[in-house]
C-alpha cells in the first residue's frame, strides 16, 4: 500500500507543465517561506477526452499511481467527479454547479466528513475571465463549509505559467482530494 505525503499536509503548490497533447501537473511541498520542496505527486490529463480522468503518480515514469479522479458521465456540463485512492476506493467527490458558474465558477466538494462550496474569490475577475482570454488573470478560489469556515483555498500566481498555492487550514480535508480539486480547477477551466 502506497501512502501519499499529501495526507495531513496543509499547504502545497500545483504547477502546470506545458506539453502538446496532455496537461501535466506537479504537486510540490511548500516550505514555511513558500520555497518549493520535493515533488509529492505528478498528474496527467489527456486533452479533449470525452470522459475526464486524471491519475496522480508518485514517480516521473508514472508507474506508481497514488490517487485519481474521474467523471461519472461523459460530456456533462455539471459533472460529478469521484476521487479514488491508489486501490480504487472512493475518498471524496466534487462537482461543478453549472447554473451558479455562469457568472462565478462554483464547485461543491465532499470528503470524509467535510462538505464545502467553493467559488472564485473576486467577482470582477470572474466576469473578466469570461470576456477575455489573452491576459492570464490571478484566479483565487475559496472553499468554505456550511459554518463559513475556510476548508481549502487555491490561489493562482500572476504570470504566464499556471502555478497555484493550495492551503488546507488544519489539514481538515484529505490532501489528495484537495490536490485533485486544485488540478481540476485548472484543467476543467481549459487553461
Amino acid at each position: 500500500m502506497t501512502v501519499t505525503p499529501l495526507i495531513g499536509l496543509d499547504r502545497f503548490a500545483v504547477k502546470q507543465r506545458y506539453t502538446m497533447m496532455v496537461n501535466r501537473y506537479e504537486i510540490r511541498a511548500l516550505g514555511p517561506n513558500g520555497e518549493e520542496g520535493p515533488i509529492l505527486a505528478l498528474a496527467q490529463q489527456k486533452r479533449m477526452a470525452f470522459k475526464e480522468e486524471v491519475t496522480f503518480y508518485a514517480d516521473e515514469q508514472r508507474t506508481v499511481p497514488v490517487f485519481s479522479f474521474k467523471a461519472r458521465k461523459r460530456l456533462d456540463l455539471a459533472a460529478t467527479y469521484d476521487v479514488f485512492d491508489a486501490q480504487g476506493t472512493p475518498i471524496g467527490q466534487f462537482r461543478k454547479d453549472f447554473k451558479a458558474s455562469l457568472l462565478n465558477s462554483t464547485y461543491h466538494l465532499e470528503a470524509a466528513g467535510v462538505a464545502a462550496t467553493g467559488s472564485e474569490r473576486n467577482m470582477l475577475v470572474a466576469i473578466l475571465r469570461r470576456v477575455q482570454d489573452t491576459i492570464p488573470l490571478a484566479v483565487h478560489y475559496d472553499f468554505k463549509d456550511a459554518a463559513g469556515n475556510l476548508v481549502m483555498s487555491s490561489e493562482r500566481k500572476w504570470g504566464l505559467r499556471d502555478v497555484y498555492t493550495v492551503n488546507v487550514p488544519g489539514a481538515r480535508l484529505d490532501g489528495r482530494v484537495a490536490a485533485a480539486m486544485a488540478v481540476a480547477l485548472d484543467a476543467l477551466q481549459a487553461r
